[in-house]
């Protein structure tokens, strides 16, 4: 099979692996397949995505790749020479920016893990690229390649797929989630990366969002990563879970909502529990719009707000925010909106002049009513 061949079947098997929320990753050439508009490093770049070999000996209930997948697919794998011309020519030819290297396991963890990294060496030495490469590492993967990793990618990642042991052992019997998956996140924590480290968590029927909340909140802690990515399971035929309920594409970016609020709003943890149900999950509604109608009795003076009072009107953002505390004396909603506020959605929720819109919570029917208002 020529390179060409094996860069689509690759490419193919790779889409699973997310470099960003859905509407950040989309394919822009659908022939050779792979190759994406992506945010890498705070902009929107050429991405090839693919994987070094879709063989796999895990046995990962959901992947298409996964030994116990009983749908036929032609296995092959690059050379490390193979895959770096093939970017060279993809960089070159077709301005592709970066590239996202993922794998199955074809065998031993290690052997697998140094064709990646051979890969990328060859890309930075032989071919002089100079640009982003994220480099997924294997579970398993040792000490010493992890540290090679770091010395050729510009980010690493290993995918933690679910918030605790008892879920991953659902999903797999052959990865230690101590052990395989978060020792190694430990140890790439320890190297001067300049895109950092991130992860991706599946969203499924087996996890609530108070467990994905918590494992979150602890990795950004603990662990310093950059981002956290989610992707919301899809039943892949022959899998073990092929007759497993679709995640609703509305609970990933909720969730992908309440990532941003924690790493660029300064949200807690603990501000959501405020619109959870009972059963530890969000709302089906944007999370922000919820916890300001459950936590914000008053509408808030526009003039007299903090800027941390200010992001947490729905419709104010950050820069918003900063922009509103410098100017102060508004008197008007047109001032407002050209400042940056999304006026139909921060006007229930703040007071201006004096005035405020009333909330059609305050309104109650009278005893003579005879129906809904």
């Amino acid at each position: 099979m020529n390179v060409l061949a094996k860069a689509r079947v690759l490419a193919e098997a790779g889409r699973y692996d997310s470099c960003g929320p859905r509407g950040c990753e989309v394919m822009i050439l659908r022939g050779l397949g792979g190759i994406y508009n992506a945010k890498a490093e705070h902009r929107t770049c050429r991405l090839f995505k693919t994987l070094m070999t879709n063989n796999c000996v895990f046995d990962c209930k959901y992947c298409q790749n996964a030994r116990v997948c009983n749908t036929s697919h032609n296995k092959v794998r690059y050379s490390p020479e193979e895959l770096a011309r093939l970017f060279h020519y993809l960089h070159t030819s077709l301005k592709v920016d970066g590239l996202f290297l993922s794998s199955g396991v074809d065998g031993d963890p290690d052997v697998t893990m140094e064709r990646m990294i051979d890969a990328v060496h060859l890309l930075r030495t032989k071919y002089g690229f100079r640009g982003y490469v994220h480099l997924k590492v294997l579970p398993g993967t040792s000490y010493e390649l992890i540290k090679r990793a770091s010395e050729v990618a510009t980010r690493l990642s290993v995918n933690i797929e679910a918030p605790n042991k008892a879920v991953l052992s659902e999903l797999s019997s052959c990865k230690d989630y101590r052990i395989d998956i978060l020792r190694r996140q430990a140890w790439i924590s320890r190297f001067n990366l300049r895109g950092g480290q991130t992860t991706q968590m599946i969203v499924n029927d087996m996890v609530t969002d108070r467990a994905i909340l918590k494992m979150l909140d602890w990795e950004y802690r603990k662990l310093k990563l950059k981002r956290v990515y989610f992707s919301a399971f899809k039943p892949v035929k022959g899998t073990p879970m092929e007759h497993e309920r679709a995640c609703p594409l509305q609970r990933q970016n909720n969730l992908y909502r309440v990532d941003y609020l924690l790493r660029v709003y300064g949200y807690k943890i603990e501000d959501f529990e405020h619109v959870m149900d009972e059963w530890g999950m969000l709302p089906v509604e944007d999370p922000k719009l919820a916890i300001a109608r459950a936590t914000l009795d008053t509408p808030i003076d526009i003039n007299e707000a903090s800027c941390e009072e200010l992001i947490r009107i729905p419709g104010i953002g950050p820069v918003t925010a900063k922009r509103i505390t410098e100017h102060r004396k508004i008197s008007s909603y047109s001032e407002l909106v050209r400042l940056g506020v999304r006026i139909d959605r921060a006007r229930p929720f703040i007071e201006l002049g004096g005035w405020r819109q009333s909330r059609l919570s305050e309104f109650k029917a009278s005893p003579s009513s005879s129906g809904p208002l």
